[in-house]
């Protein structure tokens, strides 16, 4: 047990209060899918999170400073022993209410409203598109950012600024696709097509400040580049794994989850393995 506050347990990780500017994210080997948790944890999956996450912070540093804004990790060494590897030491933040997703390819919920009606919300599309095609230029679909259990929700721009004003939702869409488009490059140049991905923005008094998790196999699409070929749904090194065994299992999505087996265990733990030693070029340990 961490001798610390606990402030919130969120679906993968707690959050602990370390003072009063700071917070500790421990992230476990829970996983979820479709809104619910499920039974079965993911062993080394916490410690992918983070230390990928970690590495993404420093990558895009120069992003961040370029907007005059920041990240909020403050140390993964400076932790209780009893979660090094798999906790941050962050700064804490007033986080705004808006998820920020970047989509540079069309895939998932994107392919599902875009056959309906040829656009991404308020965000029209070229005809023409299918399953994995990659989009003429990256775009700013942001979300909801919904309570264990309930759901994310697409929604408009507009919407944006009502929460958060024009000028901040502005901020918030350039900065979000500047990082995407930084971090698809280096994620090209490793092999793997970096489809999707979500980011999460709090303040420091006026400041952005990138926060949660970033750019990890819970919150992005990662495809084989080598593979990648659109018209159908591309082998992945995330959690797309899981969800698709959940759909061929019967799941209705309504009742509690099912147990997963051990093989789709043990290939979604390599795949996020694949994904941390891929994107850094570093054995995970």
């Amino acid at each position: 047990m961490i001798d610390l506050p606990l402030v919130a347990r969120g679906k993968v990780r707690e959050i602990y209060d370390a003072g009063s500017d700071r917070l500790l994210l421990v992230a476990s080997d829970r996983i979820s899918a479709y809104d619910h948790v499920l039974p079965t944890p993911i062993p080394d999956k916490g410690r992918v999170l983070t230390q990928l996450s970690v590495w993404w912070f420093q990558q895009l540093t120069p992003v961040l400073s370029s907007f005059g804004a920041t990240h909020h990790l403050i140390s993964a060494s400076d932790v209780p022993s009893e979660v090094a590897g798999r906790a941050m030491l962050v700064r804490r933040l007033e986080m705004l209410p808006v998820e920020c997703v970047a989509r540079g390819y069309l895939s998932g919920s994107g392919t599902v409203e875009y056959s309906r009606t040829g656009s991404i919300r308020d965000v029209p599309l070229p005809a023409g598109l299918v399953e994995g095609s990659r989009l003429p230029a990256p775009v700013f679909t942001p979300s909801t950012k919904a309570e264990v259990g309930e759901h994310d929700e697409a929604i408009d721009f507009s919407a944006v600024v009502s929460a958060v004003g024009a000028a901040r939702a502005e901020e918030l869409r350039e900065l979000t696709l500047a990082l995407y488009s930084r971090a698809a490059e280096i994620a090209l140049d490793a092999g793997i097509v970096l489809a999707d991905t979500k980011f999460e923005f709090g303040l420091a008094g006026e400041g952005l400040v990138l926060g949660d998790e970033v750019l990890t196999p819970d919150s992005s699409r990662f495809w084989p580049a080598a593979t990648w070929s659109p018209g159908s749904v591309q082998p992945s090194f995330d959690k797309q794994y899981v969800r698709d065994w959940l759909t061929s299992s019967g799941w209705d999505r309504v009742s509690p989850p099912p147990e997963l087996p051990d093989d789709v265990v043990a290939a979604t733990r390599e795949r996020y393995i694949t994904a941390y030693e891929k994107l850094t070029g570093q054995k995970f340990a």
